[in-house]
């Protein structure tokens, strides 16, 4: 009777210790949001980090938009945000108010591209001041034909595609073009998703509309990259690695971003996928068509989080032609 009664009692112990390693692993699961611009690469991370843990570790990656994934991480329901452009200060305070710290930590750069239908003959080049025309509050209503912004344009309807206003993308386009975050005309074909973008501007021969340069070389063969004029040099410039990278591509380069909060990076699991990532960003940035930092910013940036150095590099407010690497320089300088 007691060696049945130890037996059972032995077999009790080994099930709640299967069930408390399973519970474990189930519970090994990193929940990452927002950016659809900054999804590519993370994507891409995960992917490879999943493979090496092999299943050990789940991953899931959101496309709710730069704000939409702030919204959710601000609020403790995320461990990672996807951000194609820095935190604002509302939504610094909403991190605040919610005992939220977060690691700021640069991954790439990027290029917004603006594009036309393939079948758009006319369009050679465009100016900043010419986006504006088309782009800002006033122009709503107004500039609805293609030669309400240039004479010699076609007499031909102005069909737009935009990212929405949850996206960073559109907060970025709009400080860039028009010169205040969020400020534009609100009568255009408005997503998250770049998909639903490509396949506006693909099937609408008066079609233009922006989005991130990595979503146009997964679809180049659907669209038509339209070079910006800079306002500096005069000179018609395509986006690409290299002119993203040296400056040239302007104003519409920027740097893209993970923010980690500072109590989920207390997991062994979401510490050492957020080290795999800075490790591995510069080859899988590559490979889904974005623009690497300098592999001296790279290793700043590893050492931010090696440090949990919380808080942001921007102040709360959107900046426009930042170079990251001079910032992180800045920083360990201590200016």
């Amino acid at each position: 009777m007691f060696k049945k009664f130890v037996l059972s009692m032995i077999a009790i112990i080994i099930m709640a210790t299967v069930n408390v390693v399973v519970a474990g692993a189930e519970d090994k699961i990193i929940k990452i949001d927002g950016s659809s611009t900054v999804y590519p690469v993370t994507e891409a991370v995960a992917e490879e980090f999943q493979k090496a843990k092999k299943g050990a570790v789940k991953v899931t990656v959101g496309i709710s938009g730069t704000g939409g994934g702030f919204k959710k991480f601000c609020r403790g329901e995320t461990d990672i945000s996807d951000a194609s452009r820095p935190i604002l200060k509302k939504e610094m305070d909403v991190c605040k108010e919610h005992g939220i710290e977060y690691i700021e930590l640069p991954v790439a750069y990027d290029g917004l591209a603006v594009m036309v239908n393939p079948k758009n003959t006319w369009v050679t080049s465009m100016t900043v001041a010419e986006l504006k025309t088309i782009w800002e509050p006033a122009a709503g209503g107004k500039i609805t034909k293609w030669n309400h912004v240039k004479a010699e344009w076609p007499d031909a309807p102005l069909k737009l595609y935009g990212a929405g206003a949850d996206s960073g993308t559109f907060d970025y386009f709009t400080e860039a073009i028009v010169g205040k975050a969020k400020s534009s005309r609100g009568d255009f074909t408005a997503s998250e998703d770049d998909n639903v973008l490509v396949q506006g501007i693909a099937g609408d021969k008066n079609a233009l509309g922006f989005f991130g340069l990595a979503y146009y070389e997964e679809n180049r063969d659907k669209l038509k990259l339209v070079p910006i004029i800079n306002p500096e040099t005069g000179q018609s410039v395509f986006p690409s690695e290299k002119t993203v990278m040296d400056g040239t591509y302007q104003p519409l380069s920027r740097p893209i971003f993970i923010y980690v909060s500072k109590k989920a990076a207390g997991k062994p699991e979401i510490k050492e996928f957020v080290e795999y990532y800075l490790k591995n960003a510069a080859k899988l940035v590559q490979q889904v068509k974005y623009v690497p930092l300098p592999a001296k910013a790279y290793k700043l940036v590893e050492e931010r989080f090696a440090k949990r150095k919380t808080g942001t590099l921007f102040g709360g407010e959107a900046k426009v032609g930042v170079k990251i690497e001079d910032l992180l320089k800045r920083e360990e300088k201590g200016f």
